[in-house]
């Protein structure tokens, strides 16, 4: 019975930062123009994972290209640039960044 309740503990605990990432997607409006499994007017979560998989600068990459916009990379997803999020922190875009790149 420990066993049980430690296992799902543990489970539980690695699911929540996900949930709780998703949900700060969802109230920094990034969903509006990304979703988790299929392009809209970005790329999916999926493919930006994919995409930067294994790349150790890629959470700060990606942090400041959520807060500065992607002028500098411009043309790496197609012809519409992401545009910047100057109310998302630095701290919120590194959490949004890890999450991005968690998803399989």
């Amino acid at each position: 019975m420990k066993r049980a309740l430690l296992i799902m503990a543990a489970v539980t605990t690695l699911a929540a930062p996900a949930i709780a990432d998703e949900a700060l997607a969802k109230a920094k409006n990034c969903m509006a123009c990304h979703a988790v499994d299929k392009k809209l007017v970005g790329p999916s979560y999926k493919d930006v994972a994919k995409k930067y998989a294994g790349d150790a600068k890629a959470v700060d990459l990606l942090a400041t290209r959520i807060v500065k916009g992607s002028e500098v990379g411009k043309g790496n997803w197609g012809a519409v640039p992401m545009p910047p999020n100057p109310q998302v922190s630095e701290a919120d875009a590194k959490k949004l960044a890890a999450w991005v790149l968690s998803i399989k």
